[in-house]
């Protein structure tokens, strides 16, 4: 039995606990967070970008509950934490936990400093812990299936793609703290473009050109981004755009369209039950399976791993320092 500890209750933390109390063989025993009076009120607000299930307050009530790090890893049995927090603290929790020989899943973005990721890694790899960062496109199944398309060639070959995600300016939680400490978070680029210029660096690796236009917000310099990645010997081109210039109540979009040699496939969260399949003049829709599986496939694999013994494969820390390093070059 796994045992952990979730960093941080907000949109993404309540996530993770939510999926961590309906999964075999994992424990949520310890929720750390800096305001521990309103952790209930939290279940009855809205935020995030979209449902990912809800937690029963009677199971939240017999969860252990800590204002800091330190004090749940002195006072709570836990093997593995949870940091869910904003990217200014991930180094400083993630190196505090792995000191105390904890396992660590990290959400995206792994960090801002390329030389503190490395340093984690060496740390990590030093304990033999696990660490893993969560880019959870790579898990989810409309985006799965585009990968599967791509590497069976059921389409022939893929000649282009566009990978899109939008969303209003984030208002809940700290998030109009960080206004206040511009650039603090990494913007869009950092924060929401970072899904998928991950899961292209996941399927094809790194691009030889990156071309890109970026506009400020109230985030970052770079809360807009309108990239164009080309790789010279298979020919193929991507297009990324996305951003948070928004209002706060404009509707999250995210998707892609990708175009193989004898069919076009397109994917958006605004129809997000099917994937559109046109084969010449026919248009099919196939199912697109259930996006938010993939905050619990990701944590459910971390588990796994650390189960196992095994090296997270899919999500190695080397593989999203590289994805930083990515965001980096459009700037």
């Amino acid at each position: 039995m796994n045992k952990v500890a979730v960093v941080g209750f907000g949109f993404m933390g309540m996530t993770h606990a939510s999926h961590l109390l309906n999964m075999k063989g994992v424990k949520l025993n310890a929720i750390v967070d800096q305001d521990l009076k309103g952790i209930e009120a939290k279940l009855a607000a809205k935020t995030g970008n979209f449902s990912t299930g809800g937690i029963d307050p009677k199971a939240l009530a017999r969860i252990q509950k800590f204002s800091s790090l330190g004090e749940c890893l002195e006072k709570s049995d836990i093997d593995a934490v949870h940091i869910c927090v904003h990217t200014d603290l991930h180094i400083q929790l993630a190196t505090q936990a792995m000191k105390a020989g904890k396992h660590v899943f990290l959400e995206k973005p792994f960090t801002l400093d390329v030389q503190q990721g490395e340093a984690l890694i060496e740390l990590a790899t030093k304990k033999g812990l696990l660490l893993m960062v969560g880019h959870v496109l790579r898990f989810m199944p409309p985006y799965r299936l585009l990968k599967k398309w791509i590497n069976s060639r059921e389409f022939g070959k893929l000649t282009f793609l566009s990978m899109t995600r939008f969303s209003g300016l984030p208002a809940w939680g700290q998030w109009k703290e960080k206004r206040k400490d511009f650039g603090s978070s990494g913007g869009a680029l950092f924060d929401l473009l970072i899904h998928d210029i991950d899961f292209v660096n996941y399927l094809f690796g790194s691009p030889d050109t990156i071309e890109s236009r970026l506009l400020p917000g109230s985030l970052s310099n770079y809360d807009f981004i309108d990239a164009w990645w080309t790789y010279k010997v298979s020919g193929l081109n991507v297009k990324l755009e996305g951003g948070n210039v928004f209002q706060t109540g404009f509707p999250f979009q995210a998707g892609y369209m990708a175009a193989f040699e004898n069919a076009s496939v397109q994917f958006s969260t605004q129809f997000s039950d099917v994937i559109k399949i046109a084969e010449g003049e026919n248009l099919r829709e196939v199912p697109a399976g259930d996006g938010t599986d993939g905050y619990f496939n990701e944590i459910e694999y971390f588990h796994q791993c650390l189960h196992n013994a095994a090296k997270p494969l899919e999500c190695m820390p080397a593989s999203s320092l590289d994805t930083i390093k990515l965001c980096y070059r459009h700037l």
